[in-house]
This record gives C-alpha cells, structure tokens and sequence, in this order.
C-alpha cells in the first residue's frame, strides 16, 4: 500500500493509512528572462512522465506556457488557469529543463520518477476484517440506543463523540470529502449521507465525474471507506457510528488503482480545486503525496510539487475549505534538525538521504493553512508510530494503538470502521486520527455556519483537551527504550498540539 498516512512506514499488523502538517510560506516562484517559445523539438525516446508546471494564474499567461510546452516536446493533460498549475506529459528527458527556461514558468519538474504506466491491480493483503460471528456477538453487547457494533468504538467515546449525536449530530449543509484510494458508497452506513455530486476520480490530474468512478477498484483498496466510515457513518441500525453521523461524505479518489496506490501530485492538486469547486467545507487528507516522503525545495522537481498541491490548497482554503491532514505513522520528530529519509523516491529504487524538516516538506501537511493531526490510543497517550513535533502539530485525535488495549468485547485497540462490500475491519494510523478531527471541524462547522477555515482551526483548538506532555520518558511499545520526547507546556507540546479533539464540547 502506498502512501495513506497509514502508508508511511506500515508499523502495524494491519493496514494503516497517512497524513501531516506544520506551517510554511507561500513559495515564490522566479520568472525566467528566457523567451516565450523555442524551437519546436521532436521528444527524445525516454520514459513518458508527468509534470507540474506552474506559472502566474490567468488564461493569457497559461495559454502563452501552453505553446512553450508543446515547443518543449510536452503534451497538456490539463490546466487549471485559477492557479497557474498545468499537469504535462512528456517522453522527452530533457523536457523538464527545457520547460524551466521558458518566459513566464515560474517552476517546473517530473512528479513521478518511474514512467507512466497501464494500471493493474494484484493482491494486496487484507484489513482485520471483523467476521460475522464476531459482528453478530458483538452486537449482543450493544447498549439500547447504540449502534449494533458501537460497543467496540471506544474512540467515539474517547471524544465525546457518542454524547454528541445526541445534541447535534451535524448538518445536512456540511460536507467532507475523502481525498483518498477511492470510497464505497453503497456500504449501507456510508449510502444515506454520501453526496455524489461532490464526488469524482482526480487520478492523473484530471477529474471524472462519471457516476461511480470514486468507489474503489477493488476490495483491497479500503482505506478511503474506513475513513468516510469514521467521519459520517449514519446512526441508522446498521454497523458502526460516524463522528458527525448528521453530515455528508464525498469521495474524490487519487490514488493509483493498481497495487501501489500511490498518490501523485497531479491527482492530489485536481482534488483540491475539484472539492474547492465544488462546495465541499471540509478535506481529509490522510496520505502524503508521492513519490517523495519528504520534498526538498533545493531540488528543482520537489520544488515544482511543493509549490503545486500548495497553490491548489491555498486555492481551496481561499473559497471557505478546511484541509486536515495526518502527520504520518514514523514516529518523526517534524521539528526536528535533521531526519532520515530511506523511503524515497517510492516509485522506483529509493535512496537514503538526511533532510531538514524544515525545508524538506512532507505535504500535505505541513503546507501553510493545513490543520495537522497526531494520533493517540485508548489511554490518551501519543501513539507508538504517530509523529510529532512542537510547533508542527496542531491536534491529536484517537487514531489506535495496539499497545494500548480497551476494555471492549473485541479488546481491540484499533480503529473499527466501515470496509467495501459491506464488511467493517480494524485499522490503526494517523490515517484514522484525521478523519477524527475532520468530523469534529464537520460538527463546528454545522455550529457556525459562517466560520472560515481559520476561523475553523481556532475553534478546533479551543475545544481540545491537552493532558500536557507525559510525566515519564515516552516508551510507546514498553520494550524500556525511549521512543519519543515530548516539548512543550500543558496548552500547547509536541505530542497533541493544542490537545485531544473534544466533540461533545464541540456541539455545546
């Protein structure tokens, strides 16, 4: 599995998924003094890649790079004039360099490192999948008004979230659209709140709306439905309790369909503006973009896609969106000096390199704007795998930890959510943190209909609830080492940001 939040480094037994966040200046891109076109060349034999191209937003200047492209050997997939980001094919290898000297690029480079290939799916392992006989016991264990699989939901609990329903279980007016593998809407707990219209498949940057196109290929890509179960699964007889079970859910799937469900940056910029325009209030974002776990702005490639997916949040930000995002399952230390990345470039032979968090971007999340989620456990504590970071995190929501064990019928300290195919399965990462914390924004913003993204954010962390950093050396998998230390006061640390997500204070 690629790279959902819980994708980062897959510590678990089961599928988990990503995400993350922090704070970081718009990026300025630099014109070129070059002129607006060159000769026409004729592409090289070499590999058919993606590109971002980025320029001013504006149709005469878009149009203008247009021809500089095709000058340049590159073939447009497609172009979103609003913020001067157009996503290019290309076989020429020379193409990236060639598009860089051109009048009016302000940065360019390869999303991917391998070619473009057919898709294809192949087995991929399952989620912990919850049996019948262990669904048909644990609803036996339901309390009278509860959901038949709630009792195994000790995250909603852990938020107020089961109190909340009660008060204000959202609105009808609100919706949260799954960046994400693709989600099923004719799961019987997704079905009554899912919204069609506000859904599409943005892989390769460019959007289909047919009707259908965001559920996923196959059952093996299940991340997405487990999160759209987590943020709104309906409070109707059947399965499992969503946080906001009042709201609506979209899909907008950009991950690759085959094996690796990667998430290119072309798919991830098309979902920002598709949801933007679309008048979703809410994102949830719990993946990095590939291939490049951290993207170093000194690399003319990685620069091009930091600067791309930001201006296509900064646009969804712009016209009222709230982007969430997970702050990934290594364990890092996002304020760190310095990291290693082993895992990039993911989509062809990865290098180990040391980066600076600071300059070197694991985006989404740490894009300006983007509320970032770290993950906790039944106990309240950070996680074994969840990063953190002082200054980087924002909130902490219920994301599981196997180490941490419930006191639930199934004492599982996993996420139980919705899987394809009407089936529910456990899964654990900052993958399911963020929907927490994107179903609590969905209740606020069901409070305060007029509230804006920042506004949003500031509620979110007055809500919270912060237990301060823990008063013993972190040791997340009890093994006696120290995993993780936490900086920071009661109000504000490394490990919850401004605190534990709240929904029934949310609601009051």
């Amino acid at each position: 599995m690629a790279h959902l939040r819980s994708r980062r480094r897959l510590a678990l037994a089961v599928p988990v998924v990503l995400s993350l966040t922090a704070s970081l200046g718009f990026l300025p891109g630099v014109a070129s003094a070059a002129p607006a076109t060159a000769p026409t060349v004729t592409a090289a034999d070499g590999p058919n890649l993606s590109y971002v191209v980025n320029t001013r937003a504006g149709h005469r200047t878009v149009a203008s790079v247009k021809k500089a492209i095709a000058a340049a050997g590159g073939s447009v997939v497609i172009a979103y004039e609003q913020i001067g980001v157009i996503v290019v094919h290309s076989a020429d290898p020379d193409f990236g360099r060639r598009i860089r000297a051109a009048r009016g690029v302000q940065s360019a480079g390869a999303t991917r490192t391998a070619p473009l290939a057919p898709a294809g799916t192949t087995d991929e392992g399952a989620a912990q999948v919850l049996s019948a006989g262990e669904a048909a016991r644990l609803a036996e264990a339901a309390a009278p008004g509860e959901e038949p699989l709630e009792a195994d939901q000790w995250d909603l609990r852990a938020i107020g979230a089961d109190k909340a329903a009660a008060v204000n279980p959202g609105s009808r007016k609100v919706t949260v659209a799954v960046i994400d593998v693709g989600v099923d809407d004719t799961h019987p707990d997704i079905a009554p709140n899912f919204s069609p219209s506000q859904s599409a498949n943005c892989v390769g940057g460019k959007p289909d709306t047919t009707y259908g196109s965001w559920r996923p290929v196959d059952a093996d890509h299940y991340h997405g439905t487990h999160v759209a179960g987590e943020i709104a699964a309906a409070r109707n007889g059947v399965g499992v309790a969503g946080v906001a079970p009042g709201v609506k859910v979209s899909g907008i799937t950009v991950a690759e369909p085959d094996s690796t469900q990667l998430f290119y940056p072309e798919s991830v910029v098309c979902a920002f503006v598709f949801a933007a325009d679309h008048g979703v209030e809410i994102t949830n974002n719990s993946y990095y973009v590939d291939p490049w776990l951290y993207n170093c702005t000194d690399d003319p490639d990685q620069k091009a896609i930091v600067d791309a997916v930001n201006r296509a949040q900064l646009y969804a930000q712009r016209r009222g969106t709230l982007n969430v995002a997970a702050a990934g399952n290594s364990n890092d230390d996002l304020d760190a000096d310095a990291l290693t990345d082993a895992s990039s470039p993911d989509d062809s032979t990865p290098t180990t390199r040391t980066v600076d968090p600071h300059r070197c971007l694991d985006i989404p999340t740490q894009l300006p704007g983007v509320v970032t989620v770290a993950s906790t456990g039944v106990k309240g504590t950070k996680s074994y795998f969840s990063s953190y970071g002082k200054g980087v995190i924002d909130v902490a929501a219920p994301g599981g930890d196997r180490y941490q064990i419930p006191d639930t019928p199934s004492q599982n300290g996993r996420i139980l959510s919705t899987l394809p195919n009407n089936t529910y399965g456990f899964l654990q990462g900052t993958s399911m943190a963020t929907p927490h914390v994107a179903g609590v924004a969905a209740l606020l913003k069901s409070a305060h209909p007029w509230a804006s993204p920042a506004q949003l954010q500031i509620l979110l962390k007055a809500q919270a609830d912060n237990p301060g950093c823990p008063s013993e050396p972190y040791d997340g998998n009890g093994d006696g080492v120290v995993d993780a230390t936490c900086e920071g006061g009661r109000h504000v640390n490394g490990f919850y940001g401004f605190g534990i997500v709240n929904a029934l204070r949310a609601v009051k």
